[in-house]
Protein backbone atom coordinates (compact mmCIF):
# COMPACT_ATOMS: atom_id res chain seq x y z
CA UNK A 1 0.00 0.00 0.00
CA UNK A 2 2.97 2.29 -0.89
CA UNK A 3 1.50 4.64 -3.14
CA UNK A 4 1.62 7.86 -2.18
CA UNK A 5 5.09 9.74 -1.32
CA UNK A 6 6.44 10.30 2.33
CA UNK A 7 6.20 13.82 2.28
CA UNK A 8 2.58 13.31 1.44
CA UNK A 9 2.04 11.46 4.14
CA UNK A 10 4.34 13.00 6.89
CA UNK A 11 2.62 16.54 5.64
CA UNK A 12 -0.90 15.21 6.03
CA UNK A 13 -0.12 13.38 9.30
CA UNK A 14 0.76 17.33 10.65
CA UNK A 15 -1.99 19.06 9.19
CA UNK A 16 -4.21 16.25 10.44
CA UNK A 17 -3.04 16.70 13.83
CA UNK A 18 -3.66 20.27 13.75
CA UNK A 19 -7.49 19.57 12.12
CA UNK A 20 -8.13 17.31 14.66
CA UNK A 21 -7.34 19.95 17.33
CA UNK A 22 -9.27 22.97 15.75
CA UNK A 23 -11.85 20.62 14.98
CA UNK A 24 -12.54 18.88 18.45
CA UNK A 25 -11.83 22.22 20.45
CA UNK A 26 -15.04 23.51 19.55
CA UNK A 27 -16.58 20.58 21.87
CA UNK A 28 -13.51 19.88 24.60
CA UNK A 29 -15.28 18.70 27.90
CA UNK A 30 -19.01 18.54 26.41
CA UNK A 31 -20.34 15.22 26.60
CA UNK A 32 -22.00 13.29 23.35
CA UNK A 33 -25.41 14.21 24.34
CA UNK A 34 -24.48 17.94 24.86
CA UNK A 35 -22.50 17.76 21.28
CA UNK A 36 -26.29 16.70 19.70
CA UNK A 37 -28.01 19.45 21.17
CA UNK A 38 -25.99 22.25 20.07
CA UNK A 39 -24.46 20.82 16.69
CA UNK A 40 -26.32 17.83 16.01
CA UNK A 41 -23.14 16.43 14.27
CA UNK A 42 -20.26 18.57 14.41
CA UNK A 43 -19.16 18.52 10.71
CA UNK A 44 -16.96 22.01 10.60
CA UNK A 45 -14.13 23.82 12.09
CA UNK A 46 -16.24 26.90 13.73
CA UNK A 47 -14.42 27.77 16.92
CA UNK A 48 -15.78 28.77 20.21
CA UNK A 49 -15.74 26.13 23.06
CA UNK A 50 -14.95 26.35 26.29
CA UNK A 51 -12.12 28.34 25.35
CA UNK A 52 -13.49 30.78 22.91
CA UNK A 53 -11.56 30.04 20.04
CA UNK A 54 -11.67 31.95 16.85
CA UNK A 55 -12.31 29.43 13.72
CA UNK A 56 -9.59 27.62 12.76
CA UNK A 57 -7.59 28.00 16.10
CA UNK A 58 -5.59 25.47 17.57
CA UNK A 59 -4.56 24.35 21.43
CA UNK A 60 -1.93 22.83 23.18
CA UNK A 61 -1.90 19.78 21.25
CA UNK A 62 -0.61 21.85 18.33
CA UNK A 63 1.34 24.12 20.13
CA UNK A 64 3.78 21.97 21.78
CA UNK A 65 3.86 18.90 18.78
CA UNK A 66 5.21 22.43 16.57
CA UNK A 67 7.91 23.41 19.78
CA UNK A 68 9.08 19.42 19.62
CA UNK A 69 9.55 19.90 15.64
CA UNK A 70 11.12 23.27 16.46
CA UNK A 71 13.43 21.16 18.74
CA UNK A 72 14.17 18.46 16.96
CA UNK A 73 15.04 20.29 13.41
CA UNK A 74 17.21 22.96 15.38
CA UNK A 75 19.24 20.13 17.21
CA UNK A 76 19.35 17.81 14.33
CA UNK A 77 17.70 15.18 16.72
CA UNK A 78 16.38 14.93 20.17
CA UNK A 79 18.04 17.25 23.52
CA UNK A 80 16.10 17.23 26.18
CA UNK A 81 17.32 20.53 27.32
CA UNK A 82 16.74 22.39 23.83
CA UNK A 83 13.23 20.72 24.09
CA UNK A 84 12.29 21.80 27.92
CA UNK A 85 14.01 25.58 26.81
CA UNK A 86 11.51 25.18 23.91
CA UNK A 87 8.25 24.16 26.10
CA UNK A 88 9.53 26.81 28.67
CA UNK A 89 9.41 29.75 26.13
CA UNK A 90 6.00 27.88 24.95
CA UNK A 91 5.02 28.57 28.81
CA UNK A 92 6.17 31.89 29.53
CA UNK A 93 4.30 33.24 26.03
CA UNK A 94 1.04 32.63 28.15
CA UNK A 95 -1.14 30.17 25.83
CA UNK A 96 -4.58 29.95 26.78
CA UNK A 97 -4.67 26.60 27.92
CA UNK A 98 -1.35 23.79 29.13
CA UNK A 99 -2.64 20.43 31.25
CA UNK A 100 -1.62 20.93 34.55
CA UNK A 101 0.95 17.85 34.18
CA UNK A 102 2.61 19.57 30.96
CA UNK A 103 2.58 22.87 32.72
CA UNK A 104 4.15 20.86 36.55
CA UNK A 105 6.71 18.91 34.10
CA UNK A 106 7.71 22.40 32.73
CA UNK A 107 8.02 24.34 35.52
CA UNK A 108 10.19 21.94 37.44
CA UNK A 109 12.70 22.12 34.12
CA UNK A 110 12.19 26.11 34.97
CA UNK A 111 12.70 26.07 38.80
CA UNK A 112 14.87 23.15 39.33
CA UNK A 113 16.85 22.26 35.54
CA UNK A 114 15.41 19.09 35.56
CA UNK A 115 14.78 17.57 32.04
CA UNK A 116 12.83 14.49 32.90
CA UNK A 117 10.14 13.65 35.66
CA UNK A 118 10.25 10.50 38.49
CA UNK A 119 7.43 8.20 37.45
CA UNK A 120 4.53 9.31 38.80
CA UNK A 121 0.84 7.82 39.22
CA UNK A 122 -0.77 11.01 38.33
CA UNK A 123 1.28 10.84 34.97
CA UNK A 124 -0.90 8.70 33.00
CA UNK A 125 -2.56 11.78 30.82
CA UNK A 126 -2.32 12.06 27.28
CA UNK A 127 -0.33 15.28 27.21
CA UNK A 128 2.58 13.30 25.80
CA UNK A 129 1.02 11.04 23.65
CA UNK A 130 -0.56 14.39 22.42
CA UNK A 131 2.65 15.78 20.68
CA UNK A 132 4.29 12.28 19.46
CA UNK A 133 3.93 13.03 16.12
CA UNK A 134 7.20 15.07 15.11
CA UNK A 135 9.78 12.58 16.42
CA UNK A 136 7.64 9.86 13.85
CA UNK A 137 8.25 11.87 11.00
CA UNK A 138 12.23 12.41 11.83
CA UNK A 139 12.39 8.84 12.35
CA UNK A 140 10.35 7.26 8.99
CA UNK A 141 13.08 5.56 8.43
CA UNK A 142 13.91 4.19 12.02
CA UNK A 143 10.94 3.07 14.13
CA UNK A 144 12.95 1.35 17.02
CA UNK A 145 14.44 4.96 17.06
CA UNK A 146 10.95 6.80 17.47
CA UNK A 147 9.92 4.70 19.67
CA UNK A 148 12.77 5.13 22.38
CA UNK A 149 12.36 9.57 21.37
CA UNK A 150 9.02 9.22 21.67
CA UNK A 151 9.30 7.91 25.30
CA UNK A 152 12.15 10.57 25.82
CA UNK A 153 10.39 13.63 24.95
CA UNK A 154 7.19 12.51 27.34
CA UNK A 155 9.34 11.97 30.47
CA UNK A 156 9.78 15.80 30.33
CA UNK A 157 6.44 16.29 31.50
CA UNK A 158 5.05 12.56 32.04
CA UNK A 159 6.34 9.49 33.33
CA UNK A 160 4.24 6.66 33.57
CA UNK A 161 4.17 3.02 32.00
CA UNK A 162 0.82 4.08 30.27
CA UNK A 163 1.90 7.08 28.49
CA UNK A 164 4.79 5.63 27.65
CA UNK A 165 3.51 2.10 26.46
CA UNK A 166 1.12 5.12 24.02
CA UNK A 167 3.50 7.22 23.08
CA UNK A 168 6.04 4.26 21.82
CA UNK A 169 2.92 3.05 19.90
CA UNK A 170 1.81 5.56 18.25
CA UNK A 171 5.12 7.18 16.61
CA UNK A 172 5.67 3.48 15.72
CA UNK A 173 2.12 3.23 14.24
CA UNK A 174 3.24 5.97 12.11
CA UNK A 175 6.96 5.24 11.25
CA UNK A 176 4.26 2.07 9.39
CA UNK A 177 1.28 4.55 8.17
CA UNK A 178 4.64 6.59 6.19
CA UNK A 179 5.88 3.52 4.50
CA UNK A 180 2.43 3.24 3.42
CA UNK A 181 2.08 -0.18 5.06
CA UNK A 182 -1.82 0.28 5.85
CA UNK A 183 -3.81 0.09 8.53
CA UNK A 184 -3.13 -3.44 8.71
CA UNK A 185 0.28 -3.44 10.13
CA UNK A 186 -1.30 -0.24 12.39
CA UNK A 187 -3.83 -2.62 13.56
CA UNK A 188 -1.15 -5.19 14.51
CA UNK A 189 0.52 -2.77 16.59
CA UNK A 190 -2.00 -1.36 18.40
CA UNK A 191 -3.48 -5.10 19.15
CA UNK A 192 0.39 -5.60 20.54
CA UNK A 193 -0.62 -2.73 22.75
CA UNK A 194 -3.87 -4.10 24.26
CA UNK A 195 -1.84 -7.28 24.67
CA UNK A 196 0.75 -6.01 27.08
CA UNK A 197 -1.95 -3.30 28.44
CA UNK A 198 -5.29 -4.98 28.14
CA UNK A 199 -6.39 -1.75 29.84
CA UNK A 200 -5.96 -0.58 26.12
CA UNK A 201 -8.86 -2.69 24.68
CA UNK A 202 -10.98 -0.73 21.81
CA UNK A 203 -13.25 -2.52 20.73
CA UNK A 204 -15.65 -3.18 21.85
CA UNK A 205 -15.17 1.18 22.24
CA UNK A 206 -16.43 1.64 25.96
CA UNK A 207 -17.38 5.50 24.88
CA UNK A 208 -15.06 7.14 27.67
CA UNK A 209 -12.99 9.97 26.20
CA UNK A 210 -11.33 11.41 28.86
CA UNK A 211 -7.90 13.13 29.31
CA UNK A 212 -7.18 10.08 30.32
CA UNK A 213 -4.49 8.50 28.17
CA UNK A 214 -6.30 5.20 28.24
CA UNK A 215 -9.67 6.69 27.47
CA UNK A 216 -7.88 9.51 24.97
CA UNK A 217 -6.31 6.22 22.39
CA UNK A 218 -9.42 4.31 22.99
CA UNK A 219 -11.52 7.00 21.03
CA UNK A 220 -8.77 7.69 18.90
CA UNK A 221 -8.33 3.77 17.75
CA UNK A 222 -12.48 3.53 17.91
CA UNK A 223 -12.34 6.22 15.35
CA UNK A 224 -9.27 5.83 12.90
CA UNK A 225 -10.26 1.66 12.78
CA UNK A 226 -13.91 1.81 12.58
CA UNK A 227 -14.21 4.38 9.42
CA UNK A 228 -12.35 4.41 5.90
CA UNK A 229 -11.69 7.95 5.53
CA UNK A 230 -9.84 10.92 7.34
CA UNK A 231 -13.81 13.08 7.65
CA UNK A 232 -15.63 10.09 8.59
CA UNK A 233 -12.56 9.57 11.37
CA UNK A 234 -12.52 12.86 12.75
CA UNK A 235 -16.26 13.18 12.97
CA UNK A 236 -16.83 10.05 14.93
CA UNK A 237 -13.72 10.92 17.31
CA UNK A 238 -14.47 14.97 18.09
CA UNK A 239 -18.58 13.87 18.27
CA UNK A 240 -17.64 11.74 20.83
CA UNK A 241 -16.74 14.85 23.44
CA UNK A 242 -14.37 14.96 26.36
CA UNK A 243 -11.04 15.50 25.62
CA UNK A 244 -11.74 16.08 21.32
CA UNK A 245 -9.33 18.45 20.67
CA UNK A 246 -6.45 15.67 21.93
CA UNK A 247 -8.21 12.30 20.80
CA UNK A 248 -8.80 14.56 17.17
CA UNK A 249 -5.06 15.47 16.74
CA UNK A 250 -3.92 11.90 17.66
CA UNK A 251 -6.62 10.32 15.18
CA UNK A 252 -5.71 13.13 12.84
CA UNK A 253 -2.24 12.26 12.43
CA UNK A 254 -3.24 8.45 12.07
CA UNK A 255 -5.79 9.21 9.71
CA UNK A 256 -3.29 11.64 7.64
CA UNK A 257 -0.67 9.45 7.33
CA UNK A 258 -2.97 6.36 6.47
CA UNK A 259 -4.95 8.33 3.43
CA UNK A 260 -3.02 11.42 2.78
CA UNK A 261 -2.97 15.31 2.15
CA UNK A 262 -5.97 14.82 -0.79
CA UNK A 263 -7.93 13.12 1.29
CA UNK A 264 -8.36 16.29 3.87
CA UNK A 265 -11.75 17.89 3.49
CA UNK A 266 -10.57 21.58 1.34
CA UNK A 267 -12.98 23.22 3.73
CA UNK A 268 -11.05 21.91 6.55
CA UNK A 269 -7.94 23.09 5.49
CA UNK A 270 -9.28 26.43 4.68
CA UNK A 271 -10.33 27.43 7.92
CA UNK A 272 -7.27 26.27 9.84
CA UNK A 273 -5.59 28.81 10.91
CA UNK A 274 -2.90 29.89 7.95
CA UNK A 275 0.07 30.78 10.17
CA UNK A 276 -0.07 27.61 11.91
CA UNK A 277 0.05 25.97 8.08
CA UNK A 278 3.09 27.54 7.09
CA UNK A 279 4.71 26.99 10.44
CA UNK A 280 3.74 23.03 9.43
CA UNK A 281 4.54 23.17 5.65
CA UNK A 282 7.50 24.28 6.64
CA UNK A 283 8.55 21.98 9.69
CA UNK A 284 7.99 18.51 8.19
CA UNK A 285 10.33 18.68 5.17
CA UNK A 286 12.96 19.42 7.74
CA UNK A 287 11.84 16.49 9.79
CA UNK A 288 12.19 14.13 7.91
CA UNK A 289 15.66 15.02 6.73
CA UNK A 290 16.56 13.93 10.65
CA UNK A 291 15.90 10.20 9.80
CA UNK A 292 18.62 10.41 6.90
CA UNK A 293 21.32 10.73 9.98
Amino acid sequence: MTGLPVEDRALAAFLGLAIGDALGATVEFMTRREIAAEHGVLRDIVGGGWLHLKAGAVTDDTAMAIALGNSLVRRNGLDLTDLCEEFATWLRSGPLDVGNTCRRGIRRYIQRGLVTGQVNEGDAGNGAAMRFLPVAIANHRNAERARHWAVEQAHTTHNHPLSDAACETLAAMVVALLAGDGKAVAMELAEQLVGRYPTFRFVPYSGMSSAYVVDTLQTAFDGYFSTASFEDCLIRVVNQGGDADTAGAIAGALAGATYGLNAIPKRWLKALDRETVATIRALVPRLLVISDH
